[in-house]
C-alpha cells in the first residue's frame, strides 16, 4: 500500500489535539473525579449524569449546542470576545474545548472508579500521621489510583483521536487548522480516493490497537506488582 500519497498534516494535528485534550482533561477531571468519589446524595448523581451525557448524546447534537454556546451569540463566545481571545468555533482552540467536553466521561469515570475502590482508609491513616489533605492527596491517593489515571489518559487520548461529529461541527474542515484525521478520511471517501482513505484508516486502526494493547499490558503489570 502506498503511504507516500498521504497528507501527514492531519495526522500531526490530530496527535497534537489528542495530547492537549488529554492534558486538559487530566487536570480538570482528576479533582472532579476525586470530589465525586467522596460525595453522596442527589447533587452527586446530577453531576455524574451531566459528565456522562456525551456517552449517550449523538456527537452532532453536542457539537450543535457547543457551536451555539461558543458562537458570537452564546455566552461563552461573548465572554471570549470580551477577553480579546476571539471566537472559538472553527479554530484549533475551539477543537480543544469541544474535544475536552466530548471525552470528559472517558477520563473522569476511570479515575473516579479508582478513587472509590481505594476507599477512605488510606486517607484516614495519612491524616492520623498529620498529613494535610492536599499532601495526602498527592502522596497517597494519586499513587494508589495510578492504574485508573493511566486508563483515563489512554482512553481520553484514543477517543479524541477518533472524533468526527463534534470536530466537524466545531472545527469545520480548515487545512492546517482544524482538519484532523477523521475529517481527512471523510474527504478522501467523498472524493472517491479509496486508496488514500484505506491507507489512513489502516494507520489509525494499527495505532489504536497498539495504544490499547499497551494499556492492557501496563494495567496487567500494575495489578501483578500490587
Amino acid at each position: 500500500m502506498d503511504f507516500s500519497r498521504l497528507n501527514w498534516q492531519p495526522i500531526w494535528l490530530s496527535l497534537e489535539l489528542a495530547l492537549l485534550t488529554t492534558v486538559v482533561l487530566l487536570l480538570v477531571g482528576t479533582p472532579l473525579a476525586w470530589w465525586l468519589s467522596r460525595q453522596q446524595g442527589r447533587c452527586k448523581s446530577i453531576i455524574e449524569a451531566v459528565v456522562a451525557l456525551p456517552l449517550v448524546l449523538p456527537p452532532t447534537v453536542l457539537g450543535f449546542y457547543l457551536l451555539i454556546i461558543l458562537g458570537p451569540q452564546g455566552w461563552v463566545g461573548q465572554f471570549s470576545d470580551w477577553l480579546g481571545i476571539g471566537r472559538l468555533p472553527f479554530t484549533f482552540t475551539g477543537l480543544v474545548v469541544a474535544s475536552s467536553l466530548y471525552s470528559l466521561p472517558f477520563v473522569v469515570q476511570p479515575i473516579q472508579n479508582a478513587f472509590t475502590a481505594m476507599g477512605r482508609r488510606p486517607m484516614e491513616v495519612a491524616a492520623s500521621l498529620r498529613a494535610s489533605p492536599l499532601n495526602a492527596f498527592f502522596t497517597v491517593a494519586l499513587p494508589l489510583a495510578r492504574p485508573g489515571l493511566l486508563t483515563a489518559a489512554v482512553l481520553g487520548f484514543a477517543h479524541t483521536l477518533g472524533e468526527f461529529g463534534v470536530v466537524l461541527m466545531i472545527g469545520g474542515n480548515i487545512p492546517g487548522e482544524t482538519k484532523v484525521v477523521s475529517v481527512a478520511i471523510y474527504d478522501y471517501v467523498e472524493s472517491l480516493d479509496y486508496a488514500s482513505a484505506h491507507a489512513l484508516s489502516l494507520l489509525m486502526v494499527a495505532f489504536s490497537f497498539v495504544v490499547l494493547w499497551l494499556l492492557y499490558r501496563l494495567n496487567a503489570r500494575s495489578l501483578h506488582h500490587a
